[in-house]
């Protein structure tokens, strides 16, 4: 039986030992844990090989495994993103929005971590070493909860990260992982609001929805990516080829892979059958609606768009395609079926392109680019603990400023009000 209350109480403590470290001593236990990991990764890999085992005896889609599960490609990068976490600046401590009153009291705001973060998450064990290190740099102490899909990883992947914070001096509860699969753990890990500050869920939208009306701790909703890209007429037509290739084939199993073309009805009648030849190459089916599949009759990687095609993530190598009349159907049809993720116009018309931006309302809208560059590492964040599609405290990659808060710092020379 865990005892999550103990482990609350315990990181709460750490937190408190956190925020008291400067930015050289988190630094010094940070590459303690890139070498850390770096010296284990035949370990890692080992227990990692357990899980890929595991997941294919179930069944598993390969894609998914390839994306979601296999640490074998991820580890350097994996560790790169540890020492590159490193380098970036500290935000703790930063003062800003500094004055001093007519009163003469010198009023600001300093940077200062969250405290306790709770992150429950699937699949991708990569995310166990984002969140802990993103988590530690801010002097924040982080409680994790992975799938039953990487239990194995995810364990020695605390454990040495762990063993790594202690041997530096701080404490090794900065960083707890619940070691069981069972479900009551996330259910009251979501009413520990005297010891958590904040939730935050990656994976599913059934996850995400639990998660919003259970927990008594603010959530941090985000990471569901129903992703789109419109091609307008002006649109160069060899580059959204590359850009929709890139967008759905790289890694169809992730967040910000590309899930639904909308295109100008002046440019579909050649365009549609190029993106049917240049992706389907890469095994991708499509789901068109019936003015797409009006152009496309006869091929059998064509299927009609259901009901529900158009409000589907579909982490796989299916991409839905619809024609439109021009650029406000297509971003009324965004309004409808986007989780405000990732959604990008491809265009040479810059008034065009400044209207789209205006007017969508997602946590990062492309011109002219992959939606795959929504990601903590790609927009030069150096990681992420997750994609927040919410308006309140963060949106987009949550890194480094988005696990801070701030306070206010009143300093006087006896001053007392009248």
């Amino acid at each position: 039986m865990i005892d999550l209350i103990d482990m609350g109480k315990r990181a709460k403590a750490a937190s408190y030992e956190l925020a008291r470290a400067t930015t050289e001593q988190k630094n010094q236990a940070l590459l303690a844990i890139a070498d850390a990991l770096e010296a284990n990764s035949d370990a890692i890999l080992e227990q990692n090989r357990i899980d890929l085992e595991a997941a294919r005896a179930n069944g598993t889609d390969p894609l998914w495994i390839r994306d979601r599960l296999d640490l074998d490609n991820r580890m350097k990068s994996m560790i790169a993103d540890v020492r590159k976490v490193i380098e970036l600046t500290d935000p703790v401590g930063e003062v800003f929005d500094a004055s001093i009153l007519d009163n003469g009291l010198n009023v600001s705001k300093r940077c200062v971590p969250l405290g306790v973060i709770g992150v429950i998450y699937e699949s991708r064990p990569n995310v166990t070493v984002d969140t802990a290190t993103l988590g530690f740099k801010t002097g924040n102490a982080v409680i994790l909860r992975g799938g039953s899909e990487v239990l194995h990883s995810n364990t020695i992947l605390v454990s040495i990260i762990r063993d790594a914070l202690a041997a530096n001096g701080f404490p090794a509860d900065a960083v707890q992982y619940i070691e069981s699969t069972d479900r009551e753990y996330v259910a009251k890990m979501l009413k520990m609001h005297k010891y958590i500050d904040m939730i935050i869920p990656r994976g599913g939208n059934k996850l995400h929805e639990y998660c919003r009306e259970n927990s008594t701790i603010p959530v941090i909703i985000g990471g569901i990516g129903v992703c789109h890209l419109y091609v307008d007429q002006t649109a160069d037509i060899d580059d959204a080829l590359a850009i929709i290739h890139n967008a759905k084939t790289q890694r169809p199993a992730v967040c910000n892979s590309l899930d639904t073309i909308l295109v100008d009805k002046r440019i579909a009648a050649d365009f549609l059958p190029r993106v049917v030849q240049h992706l389907g190459k890469d095994g991708v089916t499509f789901r068109a609606e019936p003015r797409a599949r009006a152009l496309l009759n006869g091929d059998s990687r064509i299927q009609n768009a259901g009901p529900d095609d158009f409000d589907t993530e579909w982490m796989a190598l299916i991409l839905g395609m619809k024609v439109v009349d021009n650029v406000d159907e297509a971003m009324e049809h965004i309004r409808d079926h986007s989780t405000q993720h990732s959604d990008g116009i491809l265009t040479q018309d810059m008034a065009q392109a400044e209207r789209f931006l205006l007017e969508v309302d997602s946590s990062v809208v492309f011109v002219n680019a992959s939606t795959r560059f929504n990601d903590g590492s790609a927009l030069g964040l150096g990681a992420e603990v997750a994609v927040s599609t919410q308006k309140l405290h963060a949106r987009g990659p949550m890194a480094l400023q988005a696990l801070t808060t701030y306070k206010w710092i009143v300093i006087g020379e006896g001053h007392v009000r009248p």
